[in-house]
């Protein structure tokens, strides 16, 4: 049965000494992360030092390419970090371990005490901030809302909008492509069956199915089909399986909203060093956006299949995959410009729109804090 109240936030035990880093802590974790896998913990080694101890999936989630995606999120936790310990007058010395591996890296999070540091007003968005699938206002961004989301990414980063009925229709028709190649993937398949959380509303470890932004009886066709890999097959051969959800998850959405936008790094960010900030420049938008009343959804997956594709590297037991991946690298260098393809970090849909009833929440603080 569904609960119609949000859960409270759980607070972590009292500690005199460290309380003002757990006070931290506890606002970081709200960062996003690839299908709410969470994949850090922390631990406290002194009131003024925290360390996160990081790892990626690139061993079992397609999506995770290189660990990329994993090491954007760790980025993203690292800017909610330094955002929430200005509410304690405290600025972030950030520090990238060099002997441990990329595919566990480890961040030293060192505060100090800064008298002429102001509380950041992103601070207030951290909780909020969340992903919201259903259908937005296509009202365009006000001018000013534009002009601040384009400054807060700082430099190295910039944003390339894409805006008005036919750019948005080219758009839909890319993440209609996309997710074609998402549920036709067996690969896929095994991450989204792990992930999603049934008949729950909230989750705090995976992706609560009334967050999707389907309809009823498209939730109750996905229950039963995604329970096995051979159900899924069935779907997609006979009963125009992937057509109905890619039209409510993908095309509809992508129809419905004030733009498109990617994140463009300056220079390729293919290092640890350049995916972690360009996952705190990720999270300033995020946050921005949350702070001047948008939704936001992430839209990875053309992101992900074009770096399969421009690296020539097979994904998947499908022969097809790959040739369907140079397909979706194709539409996506036509759709939002060749720089997309080598420079893109991040790509989403925004507009204006309530907050979602159903999303995601976090593993208690006390779960993430190593022992």
């Amino acid at each position: 049965m569904l609960s119609n109240q949000l859960p409270p936030t759980p607070q972590p035990p009292p500690d005199q000494t460290t309380q003002v880093v757990r006070e931290i802590l506890q606002l970081a974790r709200w960062a996003p992360s690839g299908d709410n896998t969470q994949p850090w913990h922390f631990s406290i080694v002194s009131p003024m030092h925290a360390v996160i101890h990081a790892y990626d999936t690139r061993e079992h989630c397609v999506y995770d390419i290189d660990g990329q995606p994993s090491q954007i999120s760790l980025g993203c936790l690292v800017e909610t970090a330094v955002v929430a310990a200005t509410a304690h007058g405290l600025r972030t010395n950030v520090v990238l371990r060099q002997d441990a591996p990329d595919t566990h890296p480890v961040v030293d999070l060192h505060f100090e005490h800064d008298a002429n540091l102001r509380r950041d007003p992103l601070v207030d968005a951290i909780e909020r901030r969340s992903v919201q699938r259903r259908p937005y206002e296509t009202t365009p961004l006000k001018a000013t809302d534009k002009a601040e989301l384009e400054a807060c990414v700082g430099p190295g980063h910039r944003v390339h909008w894409l805006e008005g009925r036919a750019s948005r229709r080219s758009a839909a028709l890319l993440m209609f492509q996309s997710a074609r190649l998402r549920m036709v993937t067996p690969e896929a398949y095994r991450v989204h069956s792990e992930v999603i959380e049934w008949n729950a509303r909230y989750s705090a470890d995976k992706v609560p199915d009334q967050s999707l932004g389907v309809s009823a009886a498209m939730l109750s066709l996905m229950r039963f089909a995604m329970q096995s890999w051979g159900r899924v097959q069935f779907f997609n051969r006979f009963l125009a399986g992937t057509w109905l959800p890619r039209l409510q998850m993908d095309l509809l959405p992508a129809l419905a909203c004030a733009g498109h936008f990617v994140l463009l790094a300056d220079e390729p960010a293919d290092t640890l060093e350049g995916q972690i900030r360009a996952g705190r420049a990720v999270q300033r938008f995020w946050l921005t956006a949350t702070h001047l009343g948008l939704m936001l959804q992430p839209e990875l997956t053309p992101l992900i299949f074009a770096r399969y594709a421009t690296k020539n590297r097979p994904f998947s037991i499908r022969h097809k995959a790959l040739e369907e991946a140079r397909g979706v690298a194709v539409k996506l260098a036509r759709v939002f410009g060749p720089q997309a393809l080598e420079q893109g970090v991040f790509m989403g849909r925004i507009g204006y729109a309530p907050a979602p009833s159903a999303r995601s929440l976090r593993r208690d603080l006390a779960q993430l804090l190593a022992g």
